[in-house]
C-alpha cells in the first residue's frame, strides 16, 4: 500500500498546471500499480466499514449497459438525439450532432458522436477495447485529440483544420473566461455568433456582439469572457 501512496504523492508533488488543468507527473503516476481499490487500499485498512443497502446497480461499462438502464420506447429502443428508427427493435441509438435514420435493425447499437460512429451488436459490445488498443497500435489521432474538447469554462470543437490554419467553435458558459494566454506562432481572428463577448487584447479590453469580430496578432496577451447570461 505504500508504494501505491508514494507513486501517488510523487505524481501530485511534480505536477503542473496547464491554464485549466493539474497534470499530474507522468512517470510517478505510470509507477503506480494498475490495481483495483479493493486491493491497493480497502484489504489493508481497519477504518473501513461496509454497510448494506437495498439500491439497483449498474457499473455501465459498457453501451450495451446503457440501453439495460435507459427509457425505451414502444419497440425497446434506448434513443438520444436526433434519431428516427423505423422497423427497428432493441437497440441503442445516439447521435450527438446529426440525424441518425435507422431501418430494419434489431440488437444493435448505433453511436455517433463529433469524433466516430460506432456499431456493434449488442452481444459484442465489450469488444470495443479491442478496437481502441488497434487505434493504439495505429498512433491514430483519434486516440488524443478529439472534435469536441470540454473545459473549466466551456468548451470547443474542430471545425477545419489543414497546415496553415485550423477552425474552432468556441462555447463559453455565463460568467466564465479562459485563462489570459500569449501565441508566439499563431495570430487568431474571433467572430461571435452568438451573445456577448468581452475581449481583452492588449491593454485594450471592450466588447463584441453577434456578427462582430477582431483580430489577435502574434504576440499578443488575449482573453475571451462571457459576460451574459
Amino acid at each position: 500500500m505504500s508504494s501505491y501512496l508514494e507513486a501517488s504523492k510523487q505524481a501530485y508533488e511534480q505536477a503542473e498546471t496547464d491554464a485549466d488543468f493539474i497534470r499530474l507527473e507522468k512517470q510517478a503516476f505510470i509507477d503506480c500499480s494498475s490495481d483495483s481499490i479493493d486491493y491497493a487500499v480497502m484489504e489493508h485498512t481497519d477504518n473501513g466499514v461496509v454497510i448494506p443497502l437495498n439500491v439497483g446497480w449498474n457499473d455501465v461499462g459498457s453501451w450495451s449497459a446503457l440501453w439495460e438502464i435507459g427509457d425505451k420506447d414502444d419497440d425497446g429502443n434506448v434513443i438520444t438525439g436526433d434519431v428516427l428508427a423505423q422497423d427497428s427493435r432493441n437497440c441503442y441509438l445516439r447521435s450527438d450532432s446529426r440525424l441518425l435514420a435507422t431501418v430494419g435493425l434489431e440488437d444493435i447499437m448505433v453511436v455517433d458522436t463529433h469524433d466516430v460512429v460506432l456499431v456493434a451488436h449488442r452481444d459484442q459490445v465489450q469488444k470495443v477495447k479491442e478496437l481502441v488498443n488497434q487505434l493504439s497500435g495505429e498512433q491514430r489521432k483519434e486516440i488524443d485529440i478529439h472534435a469536441l474538447v470540454h473545459r473549466p469554462w466551456g468548451s470547443y470543437q474542430g471545425i477545419d483544420r489543414a497546415e496553415r490554419y485550423q477552425v474552432k467553435r468556441i462555447t463559453v458558459a455565463p460568467g466564465a473566461q479562459l485563462s489570459l494566454q500569449m501565441h508566439h506562432h499563431r495570430a487568431e481572428h474571433w467572430v461571435v455568433v452568438k451573445g456577448t463577448a468581452k475581449v481583452t487584447c492588449g491593454d485594450r479590453t471592450f466588447l463584441l456582439s453577434e456578427n462582430q469580430s477582431t483580430f489577435i496578432p502574434i504576440g499578443q496577451q488575449h482573453r475571451l469572457e462571457n459576460p451574459g447570461k
